[in-house]
């Protein structure tokens, strides 16, 4: 009868020189892709520009990056001083080295990715391209949430394989367990099961997966702008926010508070998803685009860049 699972997987997928081709940057490559693909076919279903898919990879790219980069940087990157200091009666006990040394920031091989930075770089991202590339095209009705309804069915896939990325890392897991699916990570040194964490959340991206995508493909949501991204909130963040109970603190400073850096940071998107749901359902239902539009057909481009 199965007590354990011995994880000892090299987390280095093809080796070369002193590094190589790592599962977790395969992980993150195929999932942006799939996102890619996803999205242009539900594109193609609006009869939207077909340049669409390709700015939106783009700029969702640049804006989960950046964001998960930053967001790891400034959520979790505190470290405790030798001496807390004080300023105007205020004790100081944590610092954060990225502000002393900007340049840190660029060091992507020492690692360190946020969801919650890569959310808020997605939104912020849809934000920008709507308002600079889509809102070109007025007769589509889009807005930064119409472009996040549809992002979500794809970002499932990529959360799933970015997690999977971070089993093959033996990183970010949960507390020792009994359960005979325990996971005894020897790279991290671990000796006692431990809970997969990563797989019970690749678990909750597929529950989100065949909740928005049906949504999206057998009923009106994807008219009800905000549904969609809404649910997709509720389910991945609530659950983010249950997890977090048995995952170990992924840094120090976390210790003895009643809720971590990840429950803190899921309850704004939890608070998001509730407002998103309710008032996708005060609002009518958007008009269908079922033609393409005059101003896509071939004999106008010459007068639409005039």
């Amino acid at each position: 009868m199965l007590s354990s699972i011995v994880w000892n997987v090299d987390p280095i997928l093809i080796h070369f020189g002193d590094g190589g081709i790592r599962w977790y940057g395969l992980c993150w490559a195929i999932g942006l892709y799939i996102c890619w693909v996803v999205n242009e076919k539900m594109y193609k279903r609006e009869n939207c520009p077909a340049e669409w898919p390709d700015q939106l990879f783009f700029w969702m790219a640049a804006g989960v990056i950046i964001g998960a980069r930053l967001g790891h940087c400034w959520f979790y990157e505190w470290h405790q001083y030798g001496q807390p200091w004080y300023l105007f009666g205020w004790e100081f006990t944590y610092r954060n080295p990225y502000i002393e040394n900007p340049l840190r920031l660029l060091k992507i091989w020492e690692g360190g990715l946020s969801s919650h930075g890569g959310a808020i770089g997605l939104i912020i991202a849809a934000i920008l391209l709507n308002k600079y590339k889509f809102s070109r095209y007025p007769q589509f009705g889009t807005s930064w949430l119409w472009i996040l309804d549809r992002l979500c069915i794809g970002v499932c896939f990529t959360a799933m394989l970015i997690r999977f990325g971070n089993l093959m890392n033996s990183e970010i897991y949960g507390g020792p367990t009994d359960l005979p699916w325990g996971f005894i990570f020897v790279r991290d040194g671990q000796t006692v099961p431990c809970h997969p964490t990563q797989i019970y959340e690749m678990l909750y991206c597929f529950v989100a997966l065949c909740v928005v995508w049906p949504l999206y493909w057998f009923t009106d949501a994807r008219r009800r702008e905000g549904l969609l991204l809404g649910v997709f909130l509720e389910i991945v963040f609530v659950t983010r926010f249950i997890l977090e109970f048995i995952k170990n603190d992924q840094e120090a400073f976390e210790a003895g508070h009643m809720f971590n850096m990840g429950q803190l940071l899921s309850i704004p998107f939890i608070a998001l998803g509730i407002y998103l749901i309710i008032r996708a359902y005060k609002r009518p239902l958007s008009p269908v685009v079922d033609k393409q539009p005059k101003s896509l057909d071939p004999k106008y481009q010459n007068n639409d860049k005039k």
